[in-house]
This record gives structure tokens, C-alpha cells and sequence, in this order.
């Protein structure tokens, strides 16, 4: 194929690692819900086939008659599913905490929101490549003016999304991507400041209007007020110091997972902090396990071949003479940029608890099945851009 056969192996270098990872993470949650020891590794395996399959049936496809197609299914196929969730019987539908999140398929509970993602940055690539161009002597209203139509799409979605379903970390990562993206479709830097301005304060009147995202507030800054205050005058610090009312539990278990892993690891399978310490470790949490069993060396290798990873996709996006294909690469590849620090920042306490999985790393077939579709119209994207002749050349 003339897809980028580099992408391919790195993407399925994560998803055999994160096989790995639900065996041997997921010990405690075995015990917990009385399966088979093998269960989250047998499922994640089939997720891994399944998403690989889908990558190179995607990418062996000509993007000309089914990029489009496919983009849009994904994006309206998935709005129209979060919309009706909240309609739908608990048969069809999983809820957790009063949110239905997930849909029942034969079995399995797929969570819309995960192609949902790929199906706007692809629409929002599809709509910037011909509605937005380079800002010059256009002025701050006018480019205000053509966002309108998106800041609308963005704000029912976000509405879906966090209040319906209780899920602000997805708008963040959705807000950041929508963010970013606007710049690479030409739109001014001042332009840029004041949407993000805009974002951030929505997702602050997000949180305080939920109890639960307050009380992850808390527990987060219970943590970290100690070494953030430390550097602020005395009399500012004790008026920004606050009591510890809300132990923070899953940060702390988190940071004392990636201590105990120190540089080596403590070996697989001989984990502390997954029995129960961390809830369901191999899930939102599988960077602190992996940091406790493999150990400073584990994560490095898991960032180079993730930042490998992007740096194909972005590779594809810079190479690509289609303004939409250049944009939804660039997309994706933000996407799963967010998704990573949004998780990492959140279990090494630089920011509160997102609840974001790693693509292609956590356990769960919503988010592998999700980023198998994203990867796999990148590389049928690629398939108008001969990566592998590019290669070849730039290494003469």
C-alpha cells in the first residue's frame, strides 16, 4: 500500500502494549468483578484485531470517494446517538453516576463520544478548508463573525457532552483541538487569545456548576497548594491556602505508583497500586501503572513511540496538498496530543482528574475503536501523499 507503513506499525506497537497492560494492570478488577483472569487482556485483544483491521481496511480505501463519506458518518452518525441517549431504555444504554455515556452492542458498551471526536475534527477540517482563509485586514469582528456558525455546533456539543453526559474532559481536549485548529486555517493570533479566553470561561462555569467537578477541584488543589504557595509571598499564600477537607486519593496513590516504580520498575505483574489502591488502573489510570511496573524506562519508551506516532501524522499533514486533509491530520494528531497530556498532567497531579483515557493505551474498546478510525483515515489520507518515496528521498 502506499499508506504510511511507519504510522501503522507504531500505532499497532501501542495497541500490543496496552494488551500487555490489561493483563497484568487489571488483577484487582478481575478479583473485583469475579471473571477470569484473562478477561481484560481477551477483550482488549479483540479490540486491538478489530481496530487494526479497521486501520488497514481504511487505509487501503481511496480517500477521493470515501474520506468525505465516511467523516460525516462518523460526525452526524454519533451527534444523532449522544442526542438520543438520554431517551433511550436502560437496556440500550449503560449509565454511571446518572450520565449515560455508552450504548449496549451485542455485549459490549461502546461510548459514541469517542468517534464523535473524529467526526468533528473532520468536519471542522472539511468546513475551515473552504470557509476560513488568511485573516489579512479582515479585522477581529469579521473573524468573529465567520466562527459564529462553529462556536454554535461547538457549544450544543459541548452542552451534550458535559452536562448530559459529565464528561468535561472530552470538551477540553474538543475545545483545544477546535482552538488550535482555527490557527492552522489562517485565523489571526488575537483571534486566537480571545476564543481561548472564551473557552476558559466556560469550562470554569462548568465546574462550578457541578458538586463532583468541585470536589476533584479540591481534592486536586489539596495536593498541590502546598508547592504552588511556596513561591507566593506569605501573606497571598495564606489568603490562597485552603483546608484539607477532601483527601486526595487517587492523585496521591497515583504519585506514590510512579515513586515506587523508581527508574527499572518493580517487574510486571508485581504492581502494589493496583490492588485497589488505584480504582481500575488500566483504564484512566495506565500511565501510573505502567510507571510502577516498568519504571522511568518504560514511560520513555512509550512517549518516543507515541511522539513517533504524531510526528508521522503531522509528517502526513505537512506533506498533504488538500487544505482538508492537511487540517483533519493535524486535527487527529491534536487530538491524541491533548488526550495524552490531559491524562498525564491529571495522574502526576498537575491538573485535576480529567477521567481521559490514553489512546491506543488504555483498556476499553470505545477509545481504541475511536483512534483506530482516526489513524486509519489519516493513512488513507496518505495514500495522495507517497510517504514512503518522501522518506527514501529525505534520507539521500
Amino acid at each position: 500500500m502506499n499508506a504510511d507503513k511507519k504510522l501503522f506499525t507504531l500505532v499497532s506497537i501501542l495497541m500490543g502494549t496496552s494488551v500487555i497492560l490489561s493483563y497484568t494492570l487489571a488483577s484487582y478488577a478481575t478479583l473485583l468483578f469475579n471473571v477470569n483472569e484473562f478477561h481484560f487482556a481477551i477483550r482488549q485483544t479483540s479490540f486491538a484485531i478489530l481496530g487494526i483491521s479497521i486501520i488497514f481496511i481504511l487505509s487501503q480505501l481511496d480517500p477521493d470517494k470515501w474520506l468525505t463519506p465516511i467523516g460525516f458518518l462518523l460526525f452526524f452518525g454519533s451527534l444523532t446517538l449522544m442526542v438520543a441517549m438520554p431517551f433511550l431504555p436502560e437496556s440500550l444504554v449503560s449509565a454511571v453516576g446518572g450520565a449515560k455515556r455508552w450504548i449496549k452492542i451485542a455485549g459490549f458498551s461502546l461510548a459514541p463520544v469517542e468517534f464523535f471526536k473524529v467526526g468533528f475534527v473532520y468536519f471542522l477540517a472539511w468546513s475551515f478548508s473552504r470557509k476560513l482563509g488568511h485573516h489579512d485586514g479582515m479585522g477581529i469582528i469579521n473573524e468573529f463573525k465567520r466562527f459564529i456558525p462553529y462556536g454554535v455546533i461547538f457549544m450544543g456539543a459541548m452542552f451534550i457532552i458535559a452536562f448530559l453526559q459529565k464528561d468535561l474532559g472530552q470538551v477540553v481536549v474538543l475545545g483545544l483541538t477546535l482552538l488550535f485548529m482555527l490557527i492552522f486555517a489562517g485565523s489571526s493570533f488575537r483571534f486566537f487569545l480571545s476564543i481561548l479566553a472564551g473557552i476558559f470561561t466556560v469550562i470554569i462555569i462548568f465546574i462550578f456548576t457541578a458538586e463532583h467537578r468541585i470536589i476533584r477541584i479540591k481534592s486536586w488543589w489539596a495536593l498541590a497548594q502546598n508547592s504552588i504557595l511556596e513561591i507566593l509571598p506569605d501573606s497571598l499564600a495564606e489568603r490562597l491556602r485552603v483546608p484539607v477537607e477532601v483527601e486526595p486519593y487517587q492523585i496521591g496513590h497515583s504519585l506514590n505508583a510512579i515513586h515506587h516504580g523508581g527508574v527499572f520498575g518493580v517487574g510486571i505483574g508485581n504492581g502494589i497500586f493496583k490492588l485497589g489502591f488505584l480504582s481500575e488502573v488500566h483504564t484512566d489510570f495506565v500511565l501510573a501503572g505502567l510507571a510502577e511496573e516498568f519504571g522511568f524506562i518504560g514511560v520513555v519508551f512509550v512517549v518516543f513511540i507515541f511522539l513517533w506516532m504524531l510526528q508521522r501524522i503531522f509528517k502526513i499533514a505537512n506533506r498533504a496538498e488538500d487544505k482538508s486533509v492537511y487540517l483533519f491530520s493535524i486535527g487527529i494528531g491534536l487530538i491524541f496530543s491533548f488526550a495524552f497530556l490531559v491524562n498525564a498532567y491529571g495522574i502526576s497531579g498537575i491538573t485535576p482528574i480529567k477521567g481521559i483515557s490514553v489512546p491506543f493505551l488504555s483498556y476499553g474498546g470505545s477509545v481504541m475503536l475511536g483512534s483506530a478510525f482516526g489513524v486509519g483515515m489519516v493513512l488513507m489520507a496518505s495514500n495522495r501523499v507517497n510517504m514512503n518515496k518522501i522518506d527514501r528521498m529525505e534520507s539521500k
